[in-house]
């Protein structure tokens, strides 16, 4: 059984590596010769806000802790007035934390002397709740609908393999730095939610996301 264990194990090793092959062959082919994905990047336009939250309920449950019941909307990469998701997640507590991926293409891939930069939500959760524990709100690996341009510029064959490349990035920030590809981590808001109120995310000059709280929206 020694030498079948052993060959077996050859084989998938084979396996995995071909795949890790063949994967890292494609990225590599979308993001040197695919001239439609580059062209989709540039028209990225700088953004100012690229969603806000607010709370949909709050009550308390029974054993008397805070849960609030959150509204949290995306809106369009080039119109913040345009709603493109809305999702409801329950969170206990009144602090909630919204975690972001900034997933920024430096001069060496656009190649017309600025950056551009997409903001991916990661998840979302209370105070008490561990990070890794939290809601996912786009899901890890998929198409973000307000950058569904960039996903048009891709063939049906293509979208997973660039998609799932990108979101890669939370694991290994410098995965795609060869292309000119890196993301900047430790981009978790965290804001007090209060009935009445609305937190918009903004962008800073830097590319950073901060909230800022107003009456109405």
């Amino acid at each position: 059984m020694g030498p079948l264990l052993a060959l077996a194990a050859l084989l998938t090793a084979g396996i995995l590596g071909m795949s890790f092959y063949y994967s890292t062959a494609s990225i590599h082919e979308l993001l040197t010769e695919n001239h439609q994905l580059n062209k989709a990047v540039r028209n990225l336009t700088e953004e100012a806000q690229i969603g806000y939250a607010m709370l949909q309920s709050q009550e308390r449950d029974e054993l008397g802790a805070l849960v609030s019941v959150v509204r949290f909307v995306q809106t369009a990469s080039d119109n913040p007035k345009e709603v493109v998701s809305e999702q409801l997640f329950t969170v206990r507590g009144d602090i909630v934390h919204f975690d972001a991926l900034i997933v920024k293409f430096t001069d060496d891939y656009v190649k017309d002397g600025t950056e551009r930069a997409l903001y991916l939500w990661r998840r979302i959760y209370g105070e008490q709740t561990q990070p890794a524990n939290g809601e996912a709100i786009d899901m890890p690996g998929t198409a973000p609908e307000r950058y569904h341009a960039i996903t048009r510029a891709l063939r049906l064959n293509q979208r997973d393999t660039f998609w799932q490349a990108i979101w890669a990035l939370a694991d290994d920030a410098e995965r795609l730095s060869d292309y000119g590809i890196k993301a900047v981590f430790g981009n978790a808001i965290y804001t007090r939610l209060s009935p009445g109120k609305v937190v918009l995310f903004k962008i800073s000059p830097t590319g950073q996301i901060y909230p800022e709280v107003v009456d109405t929206y």
